[in-house]
């Protein structure tokens, strides 16, 4: 068995379990962020996910920390991780999102990578006077500019005219440190996203389900049509609580799951577009967490969840980004106690 990645989300929105926690006070702010990076980088994750919004999709009186300004921050405040900015292409021109993450690939030596999500929370854009797509559209949308961005991160001069956009006579420099350029990541539950992220991808991200879904998911991307020679890969997220016992795993799961039963959802679930399959899918789960969360099933005794990583390995799951709460105990508590687990199960596998 390979050894997997592991990297966790920044909570962007303040947490990513109940909002109100007695030990985890609800905090968007980039001081918080970057203490949960170097924690998480000294603990031996690889690699870290900040989504994007504009506003607080869970409730728009909070705060919500911005996303690509944090990741030129971090850049600068780590030494190894990978960082990934999450993408709204509606929100920004692919020339000047191409150059911002040229820059923030120079200053992390190439530790910076995109995760291109095609939107669903339609306030923010609405808000902001910006044209909400419908759901296809998108997709068409998201692929002509990953196509800019692509083109131009080559370093070749670039001419380009398409349905969106019309690019003459230009080159970006400094070429990508990393090479050929930023490692795509690229997230969707819909036969558009899947397309696309065979099409265009370097990772496909998934958000948590049980192990037989994620199966047949990945079954059913792997058939489509590939342009790249180089595979895709498959990442997931996850909410992950562990303990010595499952039937204490279990307790604490019962105690979050009361607790974010108090967390007020009206906003979200108005603000989500209709055709997103992403939250058609987890509307069949009961869960802690976002994207899936705890449906992924990473809930029990050290053992349990160390042998549940090691089945995801199994069908094709090469990354975890993975949830905690309290966000920086229970991370320590995963490096200390599943790691090793995991890596031991490799070695005899």
């Amino acid at each position: 068995m390979a050894q997997p990645r592991y990297g966790i989300w920044i909570p962007v929105y303040g947490n990513c379990g109940a909002m109100n926690h007695p030990q985890e006070p609800c905090e968007a702010s980039y001081k918080r962020a970057k203490q949960l990076v170097q924690l998480a980088e000294a603990y031996g994750f690889t690699t870290t996910l900040i989504a994007e919004h504009i506003i607080n999709p869970r409730n728009q009186e909070l705060d919500q920390l911005e996303t690509w300004t944090t990741a030129a921050a971090l850049a600068e405040a780590t030494q190894s991780i990978e960082i990934i900015a999450a993408i709204k292409p509606l929100l920004f021109h692919p020339v000047v999102l191409a150059k911002m993450a040229l820059n923030i690939d120079a200053i992390s030596n190439g530790r910076f990578a995109i995760n291109l999500v095609s939107a669903w929370f339609m306030p923010e854009l609405q808000k902001s006077g910006i044209a909400f797509l419908p759901h296809d559209e998108r997709y068409r949308y998201s692929q002509e500019w990953l196509q800019v961005v692509k083109a131009l991160w080559s370093g070749e001069r670039v001419n380009f005219q398409g349905d969106s956009f019309y690019i003459t006579d230009l080159c970006l420099r400094p070429s990508p440190v990393a090479q050929p350029y930023p490692r795509v990541y690229l997230g969707g539950e819909s036969d558009a996203a899947k397309n696309l992220a065979m099409q265009a991808a370097d990772v496909f991200f998934l958000n948590g389900r049980p192990l037989e879904v994620v199966r047949e998911t990945i079954a059913d991307v792997r058939k489509r049509e590939r342009q790249k020679s180089k595979p895709l890969q498959f990442a997931m997220s996850a909410f992950v609580i562990a303990r010595p016992t499952d039937t204490e795993a279990q307790a604490e799961y019962e105690y979050l799951l009361e607790l974010t039963k108090k967390d007020d959802r009206t906003e979200l679930l108005k603000g989500v577009e209709p055709e997103v399959v992403m939250f058609k899918n987890m509307a069949k789960y009961v869960s802690v967490g976002s994207n899936g969360g705890t449906a992924a099933g990473l809930v029990g005794s050290y053992d349990t969840v160390a042998a549940r990583i090691a089945d995801f390995v199994g069908v094709g799951i090469d990354t975890f980004m993975l949830q905690f709460q309290p966000f920086a105990p229970e991370m320590k508590r995963f490096s200390e106690e599943v790691m090793p687990r995991v890596r031991s199960l490799a070695l005899v596998a």
